[in-house]
């Protein structure tokens, strides 16, 4: 699977392998959806770590979990993107949705 969860309390924590394309997304989306749903997290963390490439579809992954999260009273961080994947992101504008962050060092 392309994509696995850690849940506590108040976190759900998102890890993503591999690539993120339409291909991908659905599985990866219906996967943080259920945890989400079932744990209702006050933030929703998306590592991107271990994704070696995404298209726009990794944009609308972390649209639709914003739309969620916000429904629910939530945020959404997107941890550790590879430096490529990063600038699709601030190019995307996805920062005003979602915190960027780098909690470990990516080198890809």
């Amino acid at each position: 699977m392309p994509v696995s969860i850690r849940n506590s309390q108040d976190e759900v924590t998102a890890i993503i392998e591999g690539e993120i394309d339409h291909h991908t997304a659905t599985e990866i989306r219906k996967c943080i959806d259920e945890s989400v749903e079932r744990i209702r997290p006050k933030l929703l963390k998306i590592d991107f770590s271990q994704v070696s490439f995404m298209d726009s579809s990794g944009i609308g992954l972390i649209m639709g979990r914003y739309n969620t999260m916000k429904i629910i009273g939530g945020k959404v961080e997107v941890q550790n993107p590879t430096p490529a994947i990063e600038k699709i992101l601030k190019i995307s504008g996805i920062q005003k949705l979602a915190k960027i962050t780098k909690t470990q060092e990516v080198s890809k």
